[in-house]
């Protein structure tokens, strides 16, 4: 995914009300920015770290940036949580994703469970349908270079609540996958912050037993594009 128009460089001020962040730019001018991001941030919140902003293409628009990149010691991290379906739709159409290869058709945002979108539904003849949920991860908070990305970074009832629709799918005769995007490229596996949201963490163990799937890659980003990178281990 390459950014439409090139990103503004700036320098983090603080990061408030979950969706606003205050942002010093160029000639020390601070702009207020859209912070695309509703979980808590931990570990890639730091005021004074170097962050790049997208400029709006909408003049009508209240907020005229938004935040996209954050520098957490001198790796970059995607903070933006509307581009994960994207870029992983993008990478299994691509042929990207060997684990979710073979399949003919893609759909996003499709109707399943109880009230509930599915990200991803993937399906192909004399194959069952493939449901398929994307999480994004930012959250990394050891320094060694074993430390794992985690997820989640605050309690998610919401994500509780699809990786039991997915299990739900699975018991129906469907495929279910769960999808971590990890928007870093310093990471070589993922792990639960059962610590975090335990629920969410136990919810996770009954739906792999249950046999949902999980997958996980990490990405290469610059203040040009982002992309999809290796697979992660899952701790």
């Amino acid at each position: 995914m390459k950014f439409p128009d090139p990103l503004i460089p700036g320098t983090l001020v603080r990061r408030y009300k979950r969706f606003l962040s205050d942002v010093e730019i160029k000639d020390g001018a601070v702009v207020t920015a859209h912070c695309p991001n509703p979980g808590s941030m931990l570990s890639v919140d730091e005021p004074g770290s170097r962050v790049w902003l997208s400029p709006s293409r909408n003049p009508e628009r209240k907020l005229r940036y938004t935040w996209e990149l954050i520098d957490v010691a001198g790796q970059l991290v995607g903070i933006n949580t509307f581009h994960p379906n994207g870029l992983v739709a993008a990478a299994v159409a691509e042929g990207a994703v060997s684990e979710l290869g073979g399949y003919a058709s893609i759909r996003r945002e499709v109707r399943y469970g109880q009230n509930s979108r599915i990200d991803l539904l993937l399906e192909g003849d004399g194959r069952p349908p493939c449901y398929v949920e994307i999480k994004n991860v930012t959250m990394r908070r050891g320094r060694d270079a074993d430390a794992p990305a985690e997820f989640p970074d605050s309690v998610t009832a919401r994500g509780t609540k699809h990786l039991g629709e997915l299990a739900e799918m699975v018991r129906q005769g469907g495929r279910a996958v769960m999808f971590y995007l990890v928007q870093r490229g310093d990471c070589r596996q993922l792990a639960i912050a059962a610590d975090i949201d335990p629920q969410y963490a136990e919810a996770y163990s009954r739906a792999v037993a249950s046999g949902v799937e999980v997958v996980c890659y990490g990405c290469r980003l610059t203040p040009d594009e982002i992309t999809l990178s290796a697979p992660l281990a899952i701790a």
